[in-house]
């Protein structure tokens, strides 16, 4: 049985390669072509606000998520190609390491 984290999971997507000046707004819009969006957060950099080029949707079921992922991963948006796959949990990746540069 699946726990409601790993069902969260089947219904967020990841989206990379996200034209830089792309809006959480303009990111919902297309992704709502495919189904009931709940969702959208475009990842920014701490020290300059500026965005990282990709972020994450959430629908409201999983048919809907899976079929953004078919109908939108390669799409162009915004001149860039998209890539769009199920979102992963960061608990389940290696650990981060800290930077040990010092300026």
């Amino acid at each position: 049985m699946l726990c409601s984290r790993e069902v969260n999971e089947l219904k967020r997507l990841y989206v990379g390669n996200l034209n830089y000046r792309t809006t959480e707004a303009e990111l919902e819009a297309k992704f709502a072509e495919a189904g009931n969006v709940v969702s959208t957060v475009i990842l920014t950099d701490r020290m300059t606000g500026r965005s990282r080029g990709f972020g994450f949707v959430e629908y409201e079921t999983e048919e809907e998520a899976q079929a953004a992922m078919q109908m939108l991963n390669g799409q162009e948006f915004a001149g860039r190609t998209l890539r769009v796959d199920l979102a992963r949990d960061r608990s389940n990746d290696a650990p981060r390491r800290r930077s040990t540069n010092r300026y």
